[in-house]
């Protein structure tokens, strides 16, 4: 697998344990901000799609397929997101990262957590259907792409797995800690699926992961995986670095390649 190269500099963000306050999952407060804040400028662009921004980056090799890559909870211009991107890109794909917020102030580690569910009323990962058309749309129309898939962390976790739902042009999807649970028909995937998963999670403990598991293999009819990582947090693959964090090192760079393994086999 190719590597984009990264910064020198990071900052290194722990999560509070006395943070207990209502969250995503309507139980426990999100720890996305668990792990290093990458200092990476990326190697793509900025581009206005429609009624959002983008960041967009594109192979050295023409090609037809491409991966769009959703944000977690801190928005589209969080390095780490874009660095995962600009991965993607060093192997083949056309990626973008779109504004799934829409203009609206992301997360920000200074906010006060106990105003998290107000603040996300008018930014929930199932009401994504715009962005995903005019996204979809810039794909097909600009840069040819007929070969589509979907990446997510976290809240983009989610918005992934709404996306296998709801759009088959989407052929391949890989959830990153992210659980759709108020859509009726939630296991009736439309397009094969990667659930990666942190057993370690404080957000989507294992019973969930079990519990979703089970209801895919009794009503799911396309390809799909669940893989939970030993000892991992919520974040790992995205928000952990590799080289400061050596035991964590083996589960990330095999959750990576196993994105990559996941994308060219359906795209």
């Amino acid at each position: 697998m190719v590597w984009p190269h990264i910064g020198l500099h990071y900052i290194t963000f722990i999560a509070k344990s006395e943070i207990n306050t209502q969250m995503a999952n309507e139980a426990k407060p999100c720890p996305c901000h668990i792990g290093d804040l990458m200092e990476y400028e990326g190697l793509g662009q900025e581009i206005q799609i429609q009624h959002i921004k983008a960041y967009v980056v594109k192979p050295s090799a023409a090609t037809n397929k491409a991966i769009i890559v959703i944000q977690d909870i801190y928005g589209w211009q969080l390095p780490n997101t874009r660095y995962m991107a600009d991965m993607l890109a060093a192997n083949g794909y056309i990626a973008v990262c779109p504004d799934f917020f829409a203009g609206k102030e992301p997360w920000s580690s200074s906010h006060d957590w106990s105003t998290f569910q107000e603040w996300l009323q008018d930014k929930l990962p199932t009401n994504i259907n715009k962005e995903v058309d005019a996204v979809l749309r810039y794909l097909m129309e600009h840069c040819e792409a007929k070969h589509i898939g979907a990446l997510g962390f976290c809240w983009g976790g989610v918005a992934t797995y709404y996306i296998s739902l709801q759009y088959p042009d989407v052929k391949a999807g890989v959830s990153a800690y992210g659980i759709v649970r108020e859509t009726e028909n939630r296991y009736k995937l439309r397009s094969p699926t990667l659930f990666i998963f942190g057993e370690k999670d404080d957000v989507i403990p294992l019973d969930q992961v079990h519990a979703l598991e089970a209801k895919l293999k009794e009503d799911c009819k396309v390809d799909y995986q669940v893989k939970i990582f030993p000892g991992q947090t919520h974040g790992f693959v995205h928000r952990k670095r590799e080289d400061i964090n050596p035991a964590d090192k083996p589960s990330i760079l095999e959750a990576r390649t196993d994105m990559l393994n996941w994308f060219n086999k359906y795209l």
